[in-house]
Formats: C-alpha cells, structure tokens, sequence
C-alpha cells in the first residue's frame, strides 16, 4: 500500500510501516502545501492513505471525492516516542481503508498507551465510509 506521512508526523515513524511503500510530505517537497492542495496531490501520485495528526482534516475536506484515505492519528502527542506505540493499530487498520474513508485511531481514554492487538486497545472512528 502507497502511504503519505503528512508533515505533522515524526519521519521515523515511515520506517515502523514495514511491508508498504511510505513517503512523508517532506521527502516529496510538498511542505506547505493546504490540505485540500495535499490531498489532490497524494491521491494524483497514487497514494492510497495520507496519515496525520490533524484531527480537523475529515471536516475541512471532502475525503471521499479526493479517492485518498485519511487515517487520523489521535490521543498521543506527535513526537515518535508516543506514536510508536500506535504502529500496530496503524498496521491493523490500513488493509481496512476504502478510498475515501476517513478514520480516527488512537488509544481507549483513561488506557495506558500500549502495544496491544487492534480489539483491545484501538479506539478506531469511521468518520466517513
């Protein structure tokens, strides 16, 4: 699966993704670049799935016209020592995603953050589907 890192997100966290093609918006000098400008641009590259940190993309964009998915990541800070423990949920998820989906996963409130399968620790959102 084609996958774009958005530019809130740590670069190190497209090397955790094993088994997918990653780009991060930094390594395709998209830096900047509005989300609608971002999501045209992801999905005309072949991107199937944009990850981000910004909660308010789904609500801002029309996702389901782009042909792209966005996977929302939410509840932890954007630094790679915390979204490191998502990467399982992340990896259980993206095989989920039809184009234009928007989904928000992040840990169950009140949880510690942790390493645990998708059933017992994911908070997954369909926004849209």
């Amino acid at each position: 699966m084609r996958i774009l890192l958005d530019e809130s997100l740590p670069r190190s966290l497209a090397r955790q993704l094993e088994g997918h093609d990653v780009s991060t918006v930094r390594d395709r000098r998209w830096l900047g670049l509005r989300n609608g400008v971002l999501l045209r641009s992801g999905a005309d590259a072949g991107f199937e799935v944009l990850i981000t940190g910004d909660r308010s993309m789904p609500y801002q964009q029309n996702i389901r016209k782009t042909g792209i998915s966005v996977l929302v990541l939410t509840g932890v800070r954007n630094r790679f020592d915390d979204l490191r423990y998502l990467v399982t949920q992340i990896q259980s998820v993206l095989p989920l995603l039809k184009p234009g989906d928007a989904v928000e996963i992040g840990p169950l409130k009140g949880d510690v953050i942790c390493d645990r399968p998708l059933a017992d620790q994911l908070l997954a959102r369909v926004l849209f589907a």
